[in-house]
């Protein structure tokens, strides 16, 4: 199923006050839209520095990381949607049949899966603030994933504050540039799977046969993926012996780390609802700086003149 074939097709659901709040996007004026942002970037923030201190101080393994990720995904939202079948049942009604789940599913599913492994790959191997630089990028990607696929037009002032927030990022972590070429290609790969990612997810969140809420996406993408994953999983990692040797200290890093990239996830797709992908791709790179600024803090980086001016016109943008 092609994406122009489903933005084109006319929905028929009942919608509830949550898919009704999406029926008109307004931006992040909404306090709604606010509260999910604030939501996303604390959780991102605790999902990225949990994900380095395993892969660095435990010395873990991206794909058994990546997978616990998805499964944990799946337990919580899968809880999540129970839960909000109790309260409404219109909230989280399922599309009619399952061949219509995995047709929508199996490209962002693929994408997630992805955007997973070559992003932990990419922090084993680089810095974060080095990741976090790569990925300023994601603007312009989205700009040009969602001209090709949506034919969405670009506004002056959005193009404009791409700017000073891509060099604004780039200054912020000059002082850490830790270069490593796979490294870097892992991270960029993971740039350009999560920018078709997210414009597919906001194809699937606001406007087709079928509305996703956050939630409901966040399952089936994380269960999807995870189906991908297994087989990576099993051909790279001896699973029987990485369960034995996990400590319990470890177990519940992983588990606040699972749980902690679920919120993240949700956060993110409710963000989309109100607001369009290059837009979320914005506010994204914005997150980004914050986080350079708080592994800074965290690992105790020495701070430049350069990195300081750049934060500034990051705010700027």
């Amino acid at each position: 199923m092609s994406l122009t074939g489903v933005v084109s097709e006319t929905p028929n659901v009942l919608l509830s006050p949550e898919r009704l709040l999406m029926e008109v996007p307004q931006g992040l004026h909404n306090s709604m839209a606010i509260a999910s942002l604030i939501i996303w970037y604390v959780s991102s923030a605790a999902t990225l520095f949990s994900n380095k201190y395993i892969l660095s101080t435990y010395n873990g393994d991206a794909f058994s990381l990546g997978m616990n990720q998805l499964l944990l995904s799946v337990i919580t939202g899968y809880v999540q949607m129970q839960i909000m079948n109790r309260i409404s049942t219109q909230i989280h009604k399922n599309p009619s049949t399952a061949k219509a789940v995995f047709q929508d599913m199996f490209f962002i599913g693929a994408f997630r899966c992805v955007t997973v492994i070559l992003g932990l790959i990419a922090l084993k191997h680089i810095a974060v603030s080095f990741v976090a630089t790569i990925k300023s990028s994601s603007p312009l990607f989205t700009v040009i994933i969602s001209r090709i696929i949506l034919g969405e037009k670009t506004g002056i002032w959005t193009k404009f504050s791409m700017v000073p927030i891509t060099v604004g990022l780039g200054l912020c972590s000059s002082f850490e540039l830790s270069f490593n070429i796979f490294g870097f290609l892992c991270a960029l790969g993971t740039n350009i799977f999560e920018c078709l990612q997210n414009v597919y997810s906001k194809v699937l969140i606001s406007g087709e046969r079928y509305r996703y809420t956050a939630v409901e996406l966040q399952f089936w993408a994380s269960l999807v993926a995870s189906v991908f994953q297994i087989p990576l999983l099993f051909y790279n990692v001896p699973v029987l012996s990485a369960i034995r040797s996990t400590s319990l200290t470890l177990f519940l890093l992983y588990i606040f780390n699972g749980i902690s990239y679920h919120i993240q996830s949700v956060a993110a797709y409710s963000v989309m609802a109100y607001i369009s992908p290059i837009t979320h791709s914005v506010a994204n790179t914005v997150k980004r700086a914050l986080l350079i600024w708080l592994s800074v803090l965290i690992f105790h980086n020495p701070v430049t003149f350069l990195s300081g001016f750049g934060t500034l016109t990051v705010i700027f943008g």
